[in-house]
């Protein structure tokens, strides 16, 4: 029988989808699961971006261009200055969804063997595209006793090495929620201008954040027109999931050229999908407004809930739509299965995402889950509602 190969063989399975079968089979059983452990937000799609589909006239679905349409590109490159991130369309790349972004960029600046540190818990494709690419992650540890905020300059010092070619961090956090403020962005700019490092910064939450806070953005920052490289997407922004349209921002000339040759080598993006995304930038901004305090509604609510159970510890996110709790279980993989294989209550269970698969670093986050507040209020508080009854079960 022919070999898999060790890449194949390394390659993690998602936290987040593993349990899909246990979820399926619960269905089947009559059970209803309310779905925590995928941040499929339940907004509706800005209706502009759907008319753009539905009334198009094209005879002929034709390839775009490798890179994104111009027309995409130069709008998308003033929705940035908007967000104070001065670009041109020649700055952009556009790609299918952020994770081939996340792909192209490690392909570019990375070979075999090189080393990106990345404050953990992390995103957990992270370390399937890094070893899909051959590189290592190097996690730095972050801890939800003080919220996940960005570790000790030092602890990354410590890690950088001559393999090292980038600091990756996810702004807003997912899975944490966890919003870095301009003193920690500035102080990572500092290592990497001073070892010569990129500095990654996936911002496909840009436009969650609460409680009066404001985004930074790597691009923002002068000094960092070499080094700053932005991973984004419509996805989250616009509830456009499905339509699978990311980009990179770069200021990196060399970068750039070395991206679109990924872009080439894979032809090109979705036409139909660019055009629901070009649509999608005369979205009002009436509409962020709207999701945002329902995102804040929904988070209160959550750990308002969660908070009342004993021996259960939530981090406050102040962007993004996750959160990391720690159970009173030993091992939140054998928990989250048992949820679906072997309770409900009145024939209702939840399914969450184990946390440790957010996690490098073996043994840590076993404690821990992931939950999208991605539900309406009332269906969060009979999820947390079944989560208590689920820990007593489970605890007995």
């Amino acid at each position: 029988m022919p070999a898999i190969s060790k890449k194949g063989i390394q390659m993690p399975e998602s936290p987040i989808r593993k349990l899909v079968p246990y979820a399926e089979d619960a269905k089947k059983r009559g059970i209803k699961v309310f779905h925590l452990n995928i941040g499929q937000p339940d907004i509706k799609t800005p209706q502009v971006a759907l008319d753009a589909v539905k009334n198009n006239t094209i005879e002929t679905l034709a390839y775009a261009r490798s890179e994104g349409s111009e027309e995409y590109r130069a709008k998308l490159a003033n929705y940035y200055i908007d967000n104070n991130i001065n670009v041109s369309a020649n700055n952009i790349v556009i790609t299918t969804g952020g994770s081939e972004a996340l792909l192209f960029t490690i392909g570019s600046i990375t070979d075999p063997g090189d080393e990106i540190i990345i404050p953990e818990p992390f995103y957990a494709n992270y370390n399937g595209f890094s070893t899909a690419s051959g590189v290592t992650v190097v996690p730095v540890i972050s801890t939800i006793e003080n919220n996940f905020a960005l570790p000790k300059i030092e602890d990354f010092e410590k890690l950088i090495t001559k393999k090292t070619k980038a600091i990756l961090i996810c702004n807003p956090g997912n899975p944490t929620g966890y919003l870095y403020s301009k003193e920690e962005i500035e102080k990572l700019k500092q290592i990497v201008l001073k070892h010569d490092l990129f500095l990654i910064a996936d911002e496909v939450y840009r436009e969650f954040t609460y409680d009066g806070l404001q985004h930074t953005s790597v691009m923002s920052l002068e000094g960092l027109e070499q080094n700053a490289i932005v991973i984004d997407s419509v996805s989250k922004r616009y509830s456009m999931c499905g339509a699978r349209i990311g980009c990179i921002v770069s200021k990196n000339d060399t970068f750039i050229k070395t991206a679109i040759k990924f872009a080439q080598a894979r032809l090109s993006p979705p036409t139909y999908a660019l055009i629901a995304s070009e649509a999608a930038l005369d979205t009002p901004k009436s509409y962020f407004e709207e999701v945002k305090a329902e995102y804040v509604e929904r988070r209160n609510t959550l750990i308002a809930e969660l908070e009342k159970i004993e021996g259960v510890k939530v981090a406050t996110p102040k962007g993004a739509f996750y959160c990391v709790v720690q159970l009173p279980v030993k091992d939140t993989d054998v928990f989250a299965q048992w949820l679906l294989e072997d309770f409900n209550n009145n024939d209702e269970t939840i399914m969450v995402a184990p946390a440790s698969g957010f996690y490098s670093t073996p043994g840590e986050g076993k404690n821990q889950v992931r939950i999208a507040y991605v539900l309406h209020k009332k269906d969060l508080i009979r999820s947390v509602e079944i989560l208590k009854f689920a820990l007593d079960k489970y605890n007995s």
